[in-house]
Order: structure tokens, then C-alpha cells, then sequence
């Protein structure tokens, strides 16, 4: 697959793997714990000779669709050349065509919890009596997305002998207490957080202070900027999402993609692998896009609307300067009495300086307003996405 030499995270883990530990990874995201836990499992399966009447070997439950995906995408080159079946358990894709799936027989399973355990409790055939791995990925958004009691659910179906490994980019009392339902007394630690800094080495980050009128305008102009490089923008709602994309993709002529969580699963499909392909252009997104999802060569990350926490921070700007020696670029868009988030940051090992990307000119400013007054349909879809924007700042 092209790699020469392991990140610190599968370094540390592989060992424990092979062995057959129980393992809670903490590890910032782009660190390379996809293969870290994919490659040992599947050596795992070749060595006992899995085969399809065997069943289930290894089970990976994500927290979302897009993540399920894209680890299914790298499982796929992984197993080109071996002899182990694998299948994809998520919500939006046609359920009749998994169930025949599971009933030929699935060594690899990638999947949501909300669709494993449906078919756990309705599909006949679905057989994880042999199970030897579970993989619980990015744990702690899977506590925050609602999933304690499918995880539960899905974790009594399973035997109790097994190998479970856990990965989550910050370990909170939540992830523990999920650690002791799923994991084996006195699980490996793995940490491989620097203790220097929380984000990538070679991701550079910024601020600008920039009113919430003016920030139409000021994307109109980064987007100018970076029209031949690949930026990603994170909104706090899915209409502020549609409104910026609808504007920027008719009136501008831009080349923006969207995604949110409200969307259709097809849809949403279709437009992370559309960016994933992509030289060049803008993905606007809520943070359903933030977490895990691996999208090569993103230039910049721009955080239109501020994060709830410093996690959230952490795992946005994590899209770009992802694995060995990359690099790339993010800002945040504050107003002027949300500055002191810098301090925050500051204290939890992330720096930012200070961008000046220069004053609005007015004639810009005035155009788009009035580009916006003139359509009926834009200043619906802006009033909208304003009145999100609130409800989400009171949050």
C-alpha cells in the first residue's frame, strides 16, 4: 500500500495486537490507527484459516456512515490479495443485499451500531460465534452521537472470548466506563498524544477577528485566494451549510461540495468521494465531516463558525497535515470578545497567530448584499441559516 514505515500509534499497538491484548489507543486523528488495528486483525485471520463458513472474525463499529466507508475503502486494498470476505453494515444502503451478504458468510464486518444490531437481532445467519476481534473506533464520539445502548445491545451478542480494541482521540470517564463494559480487565494503554502540542506538527494556525457581517465577504476572498487549492469549511448548522452553498456555487461559480448530517446517505456518499478525488475546490460541511474521515490533501481548514469545545477544535483541523511529514493550514473566524478562546487554546498546547487578511473593500461587501436582497430564494436560505447560527451560539 505504499508505506514504508509506521506512525508511533501503530508502532506501539501492532505488538499488543499480535499478542492478542485488549488495548485502549488515545491518539490524535491522521495518526494511522486505521491500518494500526486492520493489519493485525487480518494476520490474525489468515494464521487461523478463516474462511467464509466460519463467520464473523472481526467486527469494526464506527460512529458514522462516512467513516464506516472510508475504512472499508482501505480494508478493500488490504484484502485484494487474500481470502477473506468483507461487508459494509450501515444505515442508507440496501439492507436485503447486506442480509444475503451475511448469510454467504463475512470474515470483516465495517459498520454503524444502529445497523449491526438490527441485524444481530433480526437476521438469521449472521454468525459471530467465532468473533476473535472487536474494534471499537473514534469511542468517544460514539458515546457523544448516542450510542451506549447499542454498543451494549451489540456487546451482550458477542462471546466474551474475544480480543477488543478501543481507539478515541480524548479517554474521559465516558470512554472508561465503556472500556470496562467492553474490554478485559487491565487493557494495554497506548498514548502516543505529543506532549509538546495536541495538533499536527506540521499544521500551521491561525485567527482572524472578523465581525459575523463581514464574513461573507471575507470568505468570498479566501475562497478567491485558494481557488486552485483544496479547503474545507466548517459551519455550526446544515442550513448554514446549504446557504453558503447555494450562494457560492450559483452566484460565484465556485467549486463547493456539501455535506451534513441531513442529507441523504447517497448524497452524502457521493460527495465525499467527489472531494476525496478532487485536485481542487471547497467542502462545506458541519462536523458529521470532522471526525476520522480521510481526505488527501486538503490545503487549508476554515473554521467559519467557532467549535463547541476543544475537542471539536482538535478534530476539525485535524482534516489536513494528516500522517508523515504533511503539512497545511487552518484559521478560525472569532469576533473580537470571543478572542480569549485563543488563551483557551492556548492552554491545552495549541498555538494560533494572528492573520490579517486585510479590510473588506465596501464595493465587494455591497455587491453581495445585494445579490442576496435581489434573490428571494438566498435571503430565505440566509435568514434561516442566521437564525440557526443563533440557536447554535446559544448551545
Amino acid at each position: 500500500m505504499g508505506f514504508l514505515k509506521p506512525t508511533q500509534i501503530q508502532a506501539k499497538a501492532l505488538p499488543h495486537m499480535l499478542l492478542g491484548d485488549d488495548i485502549i489507543g488515545a491518539a490524535k486523528t491522521g495518526s494511522g490507527k486505521t491500518l494500526a488495528f486492520l493489519i493485525p486483525a487480518v494476520e490474525k485471520l489468515i494464521n487461523m484459516e478463516f474462511s467464509k463458513k466460519h463467520g464473523v472474525g472481526c467486527l469494526i463499529i464506527t460512529p458514522t456512515r462516512e467513516l464506516a466507508l472510508q475504512i472499508n475503502v482501505v480494508l478493500k486494498k488490504l484484502l485484494a490479495e487474500i481470502n477473506l470476505t468483507h461487508s459494509l453494515l450501515v444505515g442508507g444502503e440496501k439492507k436485503l443485499k447486506e442480509i444475503a451478504s451475511l448469510r454467504k458468510g463475512v470474515n470483516v464486518i465495517v459498520g454503524t451500531p444502529g445497523r449491526i444490531l438490527d441485524h444481530l437481532e433480526n437476521t438469521s445467519g449472521f454468525n459471530c460465534n467465532n468473533l476473535k476481534c472487536l474494534v471499537l473506533d473514534e469511542a468517544d464520539k460514539l458515546l457523544e452521537a448516542g450510542f451506549q445502548k447499542h454498543i451494549s445491545g451489540i456487546i451482550r451478542r458477542l462471546p466474551k472470548k474475544r480480543q477488543t480494541v478501543l481507539f478515541s482521540a480524548t479517554i474521559d470517564e465516558k470512554v472508561e466506563n465503556l472500556a470496562r463494559l467492553a474490554l478485559k480487565d487491565n487493557p494495554k494503554l497506548i498514548s502516543v498524544k505529543d506532549e509538546r502540542q495536541s495538533t499536527a506538527a506540521g499544521l500551521e494556525q491561525g485567527y482572524c477577528i472578523c465581525p459575523v457581517e463581514k464574513r461573507l465577504c471575507w470568505l468570498y476572498k479566501m475562497l478567491k485566494k485558494c481557488k486552485k487549492l483544496k479547503v474545507m469549511v466548517f459551519f455550526s448548522s446544515c442550513k448554514s451549510v446549504d446557504f453558503h452553498y447555494e450562494f457560492f456555487k450559483v452566484h460565484c461559480k465556485a467549486a463547493v461540495i456539501s455535506i451534513h448530517g441531513k442529507q441523504s446517505q447517497p448524497r452524502r456518499k457521493d460527495a465525499y468521494q467527489t472531494f476525496v478525488q478532487a485536485k481542487k475546490g471547497a467542502l462545506f460541511c458541519t462536523d458529521v465531516a470532522a471526525r476520522g474521515l480521510d481526505i488527501p490533501s486538503v490545503n487549508w481548514i476554515v473554521q467559519y463558525d467557532p467549535p463547541t469545545d476543544m475537542k471539536e477544535y482538535i478534530h476539525r483541523v485535524g482534516r489536513t497535515a494528516r500522517g508523515l511529514n504533511s503539512t497545511g493550514k487552518a484559521v478560525i473566524l472569532l469576533r473580537e470578545e470571543e478572542e480569549k478562546f485563543v488563551e483557551y487554546l492556548k492552554r491545552e498546547k495549541v498555538y494560533l497567530d494572528k492573520y490579517n487578511f486585510g479590510e473588506t473593500p465596501d464595493d465587494v461587501q455591497k455587491m453581495l448584499q445585494d445579490i442576496i436582497q435581489k434573490d428571494g430564494t438566498m435571503k430565505i436560505l440566509a435568514r434561516k441559516a442566521y437564525l440557526s447560527f443563533l440557536r447554535c451560539y446559544k448551545k
